[in-house]
């Protein structure tokens, strides 16, 4: 970060980042829970998930009210309103995060009342390939790394594509046992999820 002529606005964008790096950390925990409790059947552990989000909320909240507080007080310009706004925008961006992590853990609660399926390990490595992607956009913007960013948005084609690999599988599998067009019909919900992510 640049040095500023007011020493507490440096301070007060610290503040931020460091925000947003705990909410990026608590999102990012919530996924990797929330595939878990799918994996595992843990209906404790997508509870778990499902009431942390209401901390994210609250973080996004405070992100918001911080935000505010320097587009009033600072009236940034050039650089430093970029930085606010993208801020910003990431504060919506991992408040979302947590949203469809806790929709994976509604999934999973429900897929617990139902038969295992085979395929929740083909759900497993796709939200391994989610964690990291989501960890290494979270360390490059903590960073300020805009390669290492670029290529993890360059890396979505890998992402759709396993989506789509998996989609296949799951519709393969409902086809040849109609009892599992329940259960498979909620892991394609998850897969999305996992996706928008």
């Amino acid at each position: 970060m640049t040095e500023h002529t007011v020493k507490a606005f440096g301070e007060e964008l610290d503040a931020l980042s460091a925000l947003l790096s705990r909410m990026g950390g608590v999102s990012e925990t919530m996924v990797a829970d929330a595939v878990g409790a799918v994996v595992r059947r843990d209906t404790a552990l997508a509870q778990d998930v499902m009431g942390r989000d209401v901390r994210v909320d609250e973080m996004e909240r405070d992100v918001e009210k911080q935000i505010v507080r320097i587009l009033a007080l600072r009236q940034p310009m050039a650089r430093d309103l970029r930085e606010v706004l993208a801020a910003y925008r990431l504060s919506l961006e991992i408040e979302r995060i947590g949203d469809l992590a806790k929709n994976i853990s509604k999934r999973a609660l429900i897929l617990n009342e139902s038969e295992p399926v085979n395929l929740t390990r083909s759900v497993e490595r796709m939200g391994k390939l989610i964690g990291g992607r989501l960890k290494e956009v979270l360390d490059a913007y903590g960073n300020r790394d805009t390669k290492r960013a670029m290529v993890v948005w360059s890396s979505d084609d890998d992402v759709d594509e396993y989506y789509n690999s998996l989609f296949r599988e799951l519709l393969t599998y409902m086809m040849g046992d109609a009892r599992m067009i329940n259960s498979c019909a909620h892991l394609l919900f998850i897969a999305k999820n996992m996706e928008r992510i």
